[in-house]
Order: C-alpha cells, then sequence, then structure tokens
C-alpha cells in the first residue's frame, strides 16, 4: 500500500481551497453586481459553502473576494514571469513585460473596472494601495531586485505609480490586443528613466553635492523592512 492509498478523499478543503470556490462563483456576478453583498450571497448558495464557513473565512464578504482576485492575478502573472525567457532584455523592458503579464492574466477586465471602483472608495482605499503595493513588489523580487536601502522604496513607488496609470489607461483601452496600453506603458517607463538619468545628474553635480549631504544622510538611514507583506518599512536608528 502507497502513502497516496492512506489518502481520505472525503478530507476537508483548506480554506485557500473554499475561497477559491468563492471568488469563481462570484465572478459570474460581479460584471452585473459588482464586488457587493449581493454577488457574495449569490457566491456562497452557488458554492455550496456554509454562510457560517463562508462570513468566516471573508469577514468582509466581496471586499475580501476582491482583495483574493487581485492576488490570484499577481500569482498567475509570477507563474508566467518564471516561464518567461528575458535573457539580454534591458531591465526596464523586463519590467514592461512583467507589468503587460500582470494585465494580460486578467481574464475579466470588468472584475478589475469593479475592483478599482471598490477600492477608490475611502473605506477601502487602504486596501487598494497595499494591493498595488503588493503587485509592484512581487515584479521587483521576482526580478531580482536586492535593494535594501532607501532604493527599495523609490522603485516601488516609481513603478506602482506607472502600474496604476497603465490599469486605468488599460480599463478604456479597445485598441487591437491593448496595444496602445503597452505603448502607453513604454511611455510611462521612459518618463521614470528621464527622471533616474536627472537624479543621477544631480548627484554627481560637484556645486550641488554640499547641499545635498543633509537629504544623502537621511536616506541613508531608510531601510529595507525586514519583512515584505505591508507597506511600512524600518528606520535604522543613528548609531551613537
Amino acid at each position: 500500500m502507497t502513502i497516496e492509498d492512506h489518502t481520505d478523499p472525503r478530507a476537508e478543503p483548506e480554506a485557500g481551497d473554499i475561497i477559491g470556490q468563492l471568488l469563481d462563483a462570484a465572478l459570474l456576478h460581479v460584471p452585473f453586481d459588482g464586488w457587493s453583498a449581493q454577488t457574495f450571497a449569490a457566491a456562497v448558495e452557488e458554492a455550496g459553502i456554509t454562510p457560517a464557513l463562508a462570513e468566516a473565512l471573508c469577514p468582509r464578504g466581496a471586499v475580501d473576494l476582491a482583495i483574493a482576485f487581485h492576488k490570484r492575478g499577481d500569482q498567475l502573472m509570477l507563474d508566467r514571469l518564471a516561464e518567461e525567457e528575458m535573457t539580454g532584455l534591458r531591465f526596464r523592458d523586463k519590467i514592461a513585460r512583467a507589468v503587460r503579464l500582470r494585465l494580460e492574466v486578467v481574464d475579466d477586465k470588468e472584475a478589475v473596472r469593479r475592483g478599482t471602483t471598490l477600492f477608490s472608495l475611502p473605506q477601502y482605499a487602504g486596501d487598494g494601495v497595499r494591493l498595488i503595493w503588493g503587485t509592484v513588489d512581487a515584479i521587483w523580487t521576482a526580478l531580482g531586485d536586492a535593494s535594501e536601502d532607501i532604493n527599495w522604496y523609490t522603485k516601488r513607488g516609481s513603478l506602482a505609480g506607472v502600474y496604476s496609470a497603465t490599469v486605468l489607461y488599460w480599463l478604456g483601452d479597445d485598441s487591437l490586443e491593448h496595444q496602445a496600453s503597452w505603448e502607453f506603458l513604454d511611455r510611462r517607463i521612459d518618463n521614470v528613466m528621464q527622471f533616474e538619468k536627472l537624479k543621477a545628474q544631480v548627484q554627481s553635480n560637484p556645486l550641488l553635492k554640499p547641499l545635498l549631504v543633509g537629504p544623502n544622510w537621511l536616506a541613508q538611514q531608510i531601510k529595507a523592512p525586514g519583512t515584505r507583506d505591508d507597506l511600512p518599512g524600518s528606520w535604522s536608528a543613528p548609531r551613537r
């Protein structure tokens, strides 16, 4: 008898599997009812999950399913990235490819549109910011970023702006295969690269170096967070 023979087919599904079932059921209703209580109730019924269990796993109902939908997209992007051959590409092209993949894995643009509306509400804006930060952190980490200083934040902050703007453009894009969105994405990344070039020129200017001593010292005190699952970072106390 093998180990597999001891597996109980009646074993209880894990929480992630149940949330996945609820999410799959909810996506049929999101285009019509949004990420709403009505959508959550319909998903619970159609997935055959008891309301008590569904509420325990998703205490905020459809909001938690919208978060799960976004995180599912992040994971699909990472899976696609792992299969990509990007040897020889410029780093800015790798970033552009990752953002493009993140949008290409979306099967239902309307679900993203409804999620954008949801996370623009004041009570859920914090969740929206954390989700975007999680996406750009996943991209930088997958591409091998090893920053441990303020660059950890500036890279993700810059990409968060590029990603957010591209998503909004993509939502309204009806061009063939979203070609206009990819051109928009390239322009936004070029803007960031131009800013980085200007910043490097300022830092190397001997006339400006005395003025940058204080800001540079301050920047050196900022360190990347020890755990990377949220927005806050860490501050290294000055050595005595």
